[in-house]
């Protein structure tokens, strides 16, 4: 399976306006909010960056999201499938796999139609 590059940089935060500032203080601009600590920043041409807020007991993460044309090629070789395209709520399709050394990774495809 070939990806045609980063789609996306996903971050887990625990405060969502914190965040939102110093990703606008670097030139990032707001794409859209969420009513629930949300959003999508861009910069230039680049991949968009989605923050989430999450709770306080919680370990923040950052995932990259790889940009997939389709869901019916399914990777091999040394990339361990973590989870199978599924929908999301968001409109896309996506999978997690696992790179050699632990670190997932996730491949987002275009929704159903």
């Amino acid at each position: 399976m070939k990806t045609e590059g980063i789609e996306a940089v996903f971050l887990e935060t625990h405060n969502w306006g914190k965040q939102a500032r110093f990703l606008r203080e670097l030139g990032f601009e707001v794409e859209f909010e969420t009513d629930h600590g949300s959003g999508q920043f861009r910069n230039g041409d680049g991949p968009y960056v989605f923050v989430a807020e999450i709770p306080p007991t919680s370990e923040p993460r950052t995932l990259l999201v790889l940009k997939a044309a389709d869901t019916a090629e399914r990777p091999g070789g040394d990339v361990e499938i973590v989870s199978e395209f599924e929908p999301t709520h968001y409109g896309t399709q996506e999978m997690t796999v696992r790179d050699p050394d632990g670190r997932l990774w996730n491949l987002q495809a275009p929704g159903e139609e």
